[in-house]
């Protein structure tokens, strides 16, 4: 297992970037730690893979340095690295049975006997291939392929860490959620350090304890899934994080008071002057349907079981509400949003803002 640290580093696929549009990968300067479950989301072509692949050794950085532990390992190729690696698509021998598959990496480093034959029958039983073990992978279908794909990348107990790039891609979507939840149970049991490579927020916030979102070529936040829901540090976390996304709407932000088209919100912090484009950011779980508040239009009600998705107008702007399954909409209904749940933002980025109470003291 190992601390990564990822010091100036940057891509570009071009020969003499110039400018931050030429990058891949803008400068990213940050420690991960050791035995802890990361994952990278982000839409596709984001550079979550090219950063991946900086990680595994499969690209040399233009810029800065990669370290694991103390070792500098910039220059290092993969298989110097000591880490496993988990791929979108199967990786298997088809002419090798499950049990021999599984056991390939062990037997590479040297390591057979009962240990070995203790440590393969483990990883089956996780992936639910125990029934299996003398099969040939040839002819086994693209789910089960994946499934010794992830079994092989586990397998081993002494790497640096183990990579996935898009593994559950191919697998059924029951057995997905079972192997996210396997997953975790291994690294809460081995503490490997995990880097897990999604474009699917649900994965991504089951899986990680802490989620790297990404966004043209760029690192927007570092957090816990709690942090990413309540304090997005941008525009960008809070609209692709959440289902739906949060709420944007242009605002002018005076002190503690926040002035809208349609009416104005307290907010539980003060802010100085702000310029650029400035924005506040609401949950649709923290706006309060009712008779009190900003006046809205109802545009449709979706009921989606457990909670219905109200679709709104704010002064013409879309806003989104979380309502109770069973909660009644007003003949002439309005909204009030949670105080604490308001989040500004300039040009993207979020505002902090002073406490109240301090600002009093």
């Amino acid at each position: 297992m190992a601390r990564i640290t990822l010091s100036g580093l940057a891509h570009s696929y071009l020969p003499r970037p110039k400018v931050p549009q030429d990058y891949a990968l803008k400068r990213i300067d940050h420690e991960w730690e050791d035995g802890a479950a990361y994952a990278l989301l982000g839409p596709s072509g984001c550079g979550k893979t090219t950063l991946l692949n900086i990680i595994s050794g499969l690209l040399r950085p233009s810029e800065g340095r990669i370290l694991f532990g103390a070792t500098d390992v910039t220059d290092m190729a993969t298989a110097e690295r000591n880490i496993a690696q988990v791929f979108q698509f199967p990786v298997v021998y088809d002419t090798m049975t499950v049990y021999e598959n599984l056991a390939f990496p062990l037997r590479n480093r040297g390591l057979k006997g009962p240990a070995a034959d203790a440590r393969v029958r483990e990883i089956a039983r996780m992936i639910g291939m125990e029934d299996r073990l003398d099969q040939k992978a040839r002819g086994l279908t693209a789910d089960a392929k994946q499934k010794i794909s992830l079994g092989r990348g586990m397998v081993r107990e002494d790497v640096n860490a183990i990579l996935f790039d898009e593994p559950l891609t191919v697998i059924d979507p029951h057995m997905k959620w079972e192997l996210r939840t396997q997953l975790k149970a291994l690294h809460r049991q081995f503490g490997h350090t995990m880097i897990y490579v999604t474009h699917d927020q649900t994965e991504a916030l089951t899986f990680a304890d802490k989620v790297v979102v990404m966004t043209e070529g760029e690192v927007v936040q570092i957090g816990t899934p709690a942090e990413l829901f309540e304090r997005p540090a941008h525009t960008f976390v809070g609209y692709f994080i959440g289902s739906p996304g949060m709420n944007l709407l242009p605002a002018t932000v005076e002190g503690s008071r926040a002035r809208l088209e349609g009416g104005e919100v307290a907010l539980t912090r003060a802010y100085p002057a702000l310029s650029g484009q400035v924005e506040i950011g609401v949950r649709p779980e923290f706006v309060r349907l009712g008779s009190e508040g900003l006046p809205v239009e109802i545009r449709r009600v979706e009921d989606v079981g457990r909670h219905k998705i109200v679709r709104a107008a704010l002064a013409g702007r879309a806003l989104d509400i979380v309502a109770p399954e069973g909660a009644a909409i007003p003949a002439e209904p309005r909204v009030r949003f949670e105080p604490g749940a308001v989040n500004v933002y300039a040009d993207g980025w979020l505002v902090e803002g002073t406490p109240r109470e301090r600002e009093a003291a």
